[in-house]
């Protein structure tokens, strides 16, 4: 049990700014859905679908690699090489994006907005030489520290976008002369979200200079080639993740056939209710934050397979109940996601389940993939992810011109279903796991049965307070059906466990 009880020590330090920064960050964009109608956040949608696909790029795996070769090999020499590599390819990929910003402005549908993509190549550019520092810091434990940076990262870039965004403008209405808009140039207008998000962005970096300050400019190339080989599929298994999480939204307009304002609306309900979707990926981010380099760490222990298990029933009960909560109080998120403009956006409800048990089953993926991180067969992941991404990108041209954003929503569901799955089978196969898989499976099963069970109520008594009052006792059964069944794996935490009697 100690090795739990400090992944979970890491993962609430890693998880505390983590769901801060989320959650902020998650403001910030439900400050645009009260400001700006549908087609108006639709540029802002795009462009972020954009980030992550770049992201995987510029970072090739490293960080990854990172935990994998500071296990057997001197880490000044590690961290030396890693940073070296990505300091010259970053300089080149962002050089590259400079010179091609109206290529790819075009590519996502907005040629209007240059300007967006010379931004974003600075986001990844100040961003990516902050990834190996921060893999540092997590390696070596000191999520404190990781935690102090991210959270100061983001409260500057909230205060820059409600200040841009929500006061400028108000000011610049009363009094274009006003003092406080020196910096503020209204023709800007919604650029300024990402605006905020570069000086985060640096000041990230700054606050990161201890680390830089102990890099060496040095490569080994031996050990370099080795990280290439292992990084690789990496490389392959992200963007293949990306096209399965991000793809949908990039080629949203691109597959209908309607009068642009309408894809713009749909496009802006879509990717609004996506990320009321995806809340639970903040907590999935943060168990990860904390569980890759765990994983590696404790590989080298004998009951390493018995601790992954378990880590994996905890992991599985967490997102069901985060599952389970959300879904029960949509009627209540939407006026809080998007205020006065709930009526304009709340038509994309109904993708939010499909999406969010989709995130879970993703989750899933990521605590199974530790089968071929560990033997080194990277390769095999990145087929998985690859048929995954084939599977997103044929159910979306597909569906998408059919059922809209809802068959984007199951194009995603399908895809990482498939990925668990595949997984699963072949990972029993080179690193067998004593899952739970038959409690587990019914866990699932039984939150949806009880989401089901809430919206039958809803459908015959709408009233908001009544459904939300019902929710909050469905999530109380799950609660006590949890306890009573897993009563003795609770009593050996720590803290909780002897309040479980």
């Amino acid at each position: 049990m100690s090795s739990i009880k400090k992944l979970a020590g890491q993962t609430l330090w890693y998880g505390v700014p983590t769901i801060a920064s989320r959650f902020l960050g998650y403001a910030l964009s439900l400050l645009l859905f009260w400001l700006y109608e549908p087609a108006s956040t639709a540029s802002i949608t795009q462009v972020y679908a954009v980030i992550p696909f770049l992201n995987i790029l510029f970072t090739y795996g490293l960080e990854t690699s990172y935990f994998r070769f500071v296990q057997d090999h001197d880490k000044h020499t590690v961290f030396n090489t890693l940073f070296s590599s990505i300091l010259i390819s970053t300089l080149l990929f962002t050089a590259i994006v400079l010179l091609n910003t109206q290529t790819l402005a075009a590519a996502i549908d907005f040629p209007d907005h240059p300007e967006y993509i010379r931004w974003i190549a600075w986001i990844l550019f100040f961003d990516t030489l902050s990834v190996i520092p921060f893999a540092k810091l997590r390696q070596e434990g000191r999520p404190r520290f990781y935690a102090f940076i991210k959270v100061f990262s983001i409260v500057v870039n909230v205060i820059l976008v409600v200040f841009f965004v929500g006061v400028c403008p108000k000011l610049y209405k009363e009094d274009p002369s006003n003092a406080w808009l020196f910096f503020y140039d209204p023709t800007i207008d919604i650029g300024y979200y990402i605006i905020a998000n570069i000086i985060s962005s640096i000041l990230t970096l700054l606050l990161l200079s201890k680390e830089l300050l102990s890099f060496r400019f040095s490569v080994n190339w031996k050990l370099w080639k080795q990280v290439m080989q292992y990084s690789y599929p990496l490389i392959i298994v992200g963007l293949g993740g990306m096209i399965n999480e991000m793809l949908s939204r990039l080629v949203y307009t691109r597959v209908l056939d309607l009068p642009r304002e309408e894809e713009l609306r749909q496009l802006g309900i879509f990717g609004a209710n996506y990320k009321l979707a995806v809340l639970i990926t903040i907590f999935i981010q943060v168990f990860r934050m904390g569980a890759e380099p765990f994983f590696f760490n404790q590989s080298k222990e004998e009951n390493a397979p018995r601790t992954y298990a378990r880590v994996m029933k905890f992991f599985v009960i967490a997102c069901s109940f985060i599952w389970l909560g959300i879904v029960v109080n949509l009627p209540l998120i939407k006026y809080i996601g998007y205020g006065e403009n709930a009526a304009l956006y709340q038509e994309g409800l109904s993708i939010i389940p499909i999406l969010a048990m989709g995130s879970v089953f993703l989750g899933i993926y990521y605590n199974l993939s530790v089968w071929y991180k560990l033997t080194n067969k990277t390769l095999t992941g990145a087929w998985i992810t690859l048929v995954g991404a084939v599977i997103t990108i044929l159910l979306n041209i597909w569906w998408i011109p059919l059922f809209g954003y809802n068959g984007s929503a199951w194009a995603t569901f399908v895809c990482y279903a498939f990925m668990m799955i595949i997984s699963y089978q072949l990972g029993q196969k080179h690193y067998p796991i004593p899952y739970v898989t038959k409690k587990l499976i019914a866990y699932l099963v039984i939150v949806t049965i009880l989401f089901l069970i809430h919206q039958a109520f809803i459908y015959f008594i709408s009233t908001l307070w009544l459904g939300t009052a019902f929710g909050v006792v469905l999530i109380g059964v799950y609660t006590w059906f949890i306890l009573l069944v897993e009563k003795k794996e609770f009593q050996k935490l720590p803290v909780i466990g002897k309040y479980i009697r």
